[in-house]
């Protein structure tokens, strides 16, 4: 389930790629998958693991491009262990809103870019975000929960001030936006009509229908759960 949108990051064989705070490496498998040398950042080994697997496994079948590369880093956004200016393109996906040090860490994800290079940023949307924090603290209020709710125009200042232009935006997600909604309404329970909207969100994204991908194409605008800030570092 991908955030952003690829070709207007413009991903391709031979691109330096880093994926910050992969997690488990659902944004890793695509670009790996198109060719590009990607760096997996993550404060979890355990999850760098399982990162890992899965692209090895996507080596074993042949689905990867003959000569690109992968490699697990443990690392804090905040402290990048990168050199200056390394890589063509960088994603971080879903993990700005976890981190007390925003600004820092995007002066980070700046420093590392190279000059003319894009990222992508993509963190919940200020609405479907302030709807969950009003119907649950448990949604927010634990360890290594949300810390704040964005803005987009705010968040695409932080970028400007670290010499990121903001160039376009995406929204993604609708239909998860309602599962959360669900979820946190019933007080994060695990609810008969919790799991009823699970099965059909993982219905989903295994069958990709038509219908629901229209639907959720014109909701996102909307209620879209992720906004997706894309960026250019000047030249």
């Amino acid at each position: 389930m991908l955030t952003l949108d690829y070709d207007r990051l413009d991903v391709r064989a031979g691109t330096t790629l880093l994926d910050l705070g992969c997690g488990e490496g659902r944004h890793t498998f695509e670009a790996y998958r198109r060719g590009a040398d990607v760096i997996s950042l993550d404060l979890s080994a355990k999850d760098l693991a399982t990162t890992r697997t899965w692209t090895g496994a996507m080596d074993l079948a042949g689905e990867t491009p003959t000569g690109a590369r992968t490699a697990p880093v443990v690392g804090d956004l905040r402290s990048l262990p990168l050199p200056d200016e390394s890589f063509d393109r960088v994603i971080a996906s879903e993990v700005l809103e976890h981190v007390q040090d925003d600004a820092i860490a995007i002066a980070e994800i700046a420093r590392v870019l190279k000059p003319g290079g894009l990222a992508a940023i993509t963190v919940p949307r200020w609405l479907p975000e302030r709807i969950c924090w009003a119907l649950s603290d448990e949604y927010h209020a634990n360890e290594g929960g949300h810390v704040r709710i964005y803005k987009a125009s705010d968040l695409a200042a932080l970028c400007h001030d670290a010499g990121l232009e903001h160039t376009g935006t995406g929204h993604a997600h609708a239909l998860h936006s309602v599962y959360w909604w669900l979820k946190c309404f019933f007080g994060m329970e695990d609810t008969p009509i919790v799991r009823a909207y699970h099965r059909l969100l993982v219905w989903d994204i295994m069958k990709k229908p038509r219908t629901t991908k229209l639907l959720e194409r014109a909701l996102n605008p909307l209620i879209g759960k992720s906004v997706v800030l894309y960026l250019r570092k000047s030249a």
